[in-house]
């Protein structure tokens, strides 16, 4: 099977075909480079998904990733981003290993299909010219036959005719010998013509044709060929990175099967454990006693039984812990955070004291090391003075000691503050009398400041704990500030949507649907100040009221 012997007059379907062949190349090669921009496009995709959804470092979102399902979702992005780096290997041995070959490729068979077509038009050319060279010796042929047998006929005429002279017939026959002559020369031309052009013409259809569509078919048939091992190489290149791909695969398979629920549930008790005890029941309040007690008094001493005296708190004292009260909120607005943390919960100030402590402990490592060196640079400039002075790195040697002897005295009260925690954590019956209103064993009455957290159901109501967590009320040491203070008036009304237990000092506690008086609005602090009657009133959470504000009333707002 030879395109030579077989296709020996298909010059110019050759021609057109092989050009076919090149333009498929091409178009491979078009399909093959728009694949890898898609693969570096995905890619870059895929690496800017992974990044947006990155924790942003030095945030809240960074400590959100401490639960197992965080920490599985963080692993998905990562191996996201590998996953991503496979694709951009696909896209770079696509471009080396296939595009930039076969564009070589391509530009070397063009050449020489043009070369071996060029070859062919011109075998084409010569055979035409000996064509033409042939045609024209057998036309000479033929006329001169044509003109030897004129003159013939011409002087067999002369020669009959009694009429003519001897001379015309002589010369009539000399005529017709030289055009038999001529007729013969031009015989054997056009026969040397002919067989030179047979010659050729067995040269070019069975030497020159056949050699240059074996060349073109050779051509034509390593086109093919390569073609198919491109596609080889196109599988082979997605098939490398498979195994990779895989892995990553399996890496977020590995991570969704390490998230553990109970885990995660354990860190939302440590993240936000306070610490308390719950409150107690509330006793019964028999009305029908002449005594005029808050509701916030009585959940305060009647939900603590230990056997010490009750709280009790007239209106003037009542009055006289407000100031207290917006003196705290007055410092959580501002955002001053105490040092000692007092003002979390006591399981919450423990962690934050321990993690203070180990940051702490660090940083002095971190000196201890950088004093080590120091000394033993100073060791080696003493051994050794041409490489440096020793006395140059003293100043730095005792900036490094004084820095270690500070972070040793944070360290020192950070651990005293922990310590004291610590030791009251465990005894949950102290803890409960911490919580409760009733009076030392010196017999001071003594009301609590620090406040168990709450949460409103919508989530604006907690209640913080102060620095101390016992406060030490005297009534008598306000009674003469506040004796002649005149009861506020009421600027509207409320209605209590949930029910509040007002334990602490400055509240008040509320039934849900009560209906109260509001006597201060919210200063935008979360808290409003209402009136039940003459003698009882105090703060609750502003999300557990509905207020309905007299627009009359003296320093009312209007609420639309």
């Amino acid at each position: 099977m030879s395109w030579g012997t077989e296709l020996w007059d298909q010059f110019d379907n050759l021609e057109k075909h092989t050009q076919w062949g090149i333009d498929v190349l091409e178009k491979y090669i078009k399909f093959v480079k728009e694949r890898t921009e898609i693969e570096l496009s995905y890619a870059k995709q895929l690496r800017n998904l992974s990044k947006k959804y990155q924790p942003k470092k030095n945030s809240k979102e960074e400590e959100e990733y401490k639960y197992t399902s965080c920490k599985a979702f963080l692993s998905t992005l990562n191996e996201m981003n590998d996953y991503a780096g496979q694709h951009e290997v696909i896209s770079e041995n696509m471009t080396s290993q296939i595009t930039v070959d076969l564009a070589r490729f391509v530009q070397e068979l063009k050449q020489e299909r043009k070369s071996n077509f060029h070859d062919g038009r011109k075998a084409q050319q010569h055979m035409e010219t000996c064509w033409k060279q042939l045609e024209s010796s057998k036309r000479r042929f033929e006329r001169d036959c044509k003109e030897a047998d004129r003159a013939q006929q011409y002087f067999e005429k002369m020669d009959a005719d009694i009429n003519v002279t001897k001379a015309d017939v002589e010369k009539a026959r000399q005529q017709a010998q030289i055009r038999h002559q001529m007729a013969e020369d031009s015989k054997a031309d056009y026969s040397s013509s002919l067989q030179k052009f047979n010659q050729e013409q067995h040269e070019y259809y069975h030497t020159h044709i056949p050699s240059i569509f074996q060349k073109i078919q050779e051509m034509e048939e390593r086109r093919i060929v390569r073609i198919g091992e491109s596609m080889k190489t196109y599988a082979e290149v997605d098939r490398q990175v498979i195994p990779i791909i895989g892995k990553c695969l399996d890496g977020i398979v590995k991570a969704a099967e390490a998230i553990n629920q109970k885990s995660d549930s354990q860190l939302v008790i440590e993240a936000y454990k306070s610490g308390f005890e719950p409150p107690g029941d509330i006793e019964f309040e028999d009305y029908t006693q002449p005594m005029k007690r808050t509701v916030s008094d009585n959940s305060l001493s009647n939900s603590r039984g230990d056997g010490k005296p009750e709280l009790k708190f007239g209106s003037k004292s009542k009055g006289k812990l407000w100031p207290f009260i917006k003196k705290n909120k007055l410092s959580l607005k501002l955002g001053a955070t105490p040092e000692d943390f007092s003002n979390l919960p006591p399981e919450q100030r423990r962690k934050k004291l321990q993690q203070k402590v180990d940051e702490l402990n660090k940083e002095i490592q971190k000196e201890m090391d950088q004093r080590d060196a120091i000394t033993k640079m100073k060791d080696v400039y003493l051994k050794n003075p041409q490489m440096g002075d020793p006395a140059s790195l003293d100043h730095k040697l005792t900036e490094v000691s004084q820095n270690i002897e500070k972070l040793r005295l944070e360290a020192q009260k950070f651990e005293a503050w922990l310590a004291e925690v610590e030791g009251r954590l465990p005894a949950r019956g102290e803890q409960a009398r911490r919580q409760s209103g009733m009076y030392d064993g010196q017999g001071a009455p003594t009301a609590n400041s620090c406040a168990q957290d709450r949460e409103s159901p919508d989530g604006s109501y907690t209640e913080e704990r102060s620095q101390e967590n016992e406060v030490k009320v005297l009534a008598t040491d306000f009674d003469d500030e506040f004796d002649d203070e005149e009861p506020l008036p009421a600027i509207g009304t409320c209605k209590a949507l949930y029910t509040f237990e007002g334990q602490n000092e400055g509240t008040i506690s509320v039934i849900e649907g009560e209906i109260l008086y509001v006597i201060e609005e919210d200063k935008g602090d979360g808290w409003t100040r209402i009136r039940r009657n003459e003698d009882e009133e105090g703060y609750v959470p502003t999300s557990y009221v509905e207020v309905y504000l007299d627009k009359n009333a003296k320093g009312a707002k209007t609420y639309i």
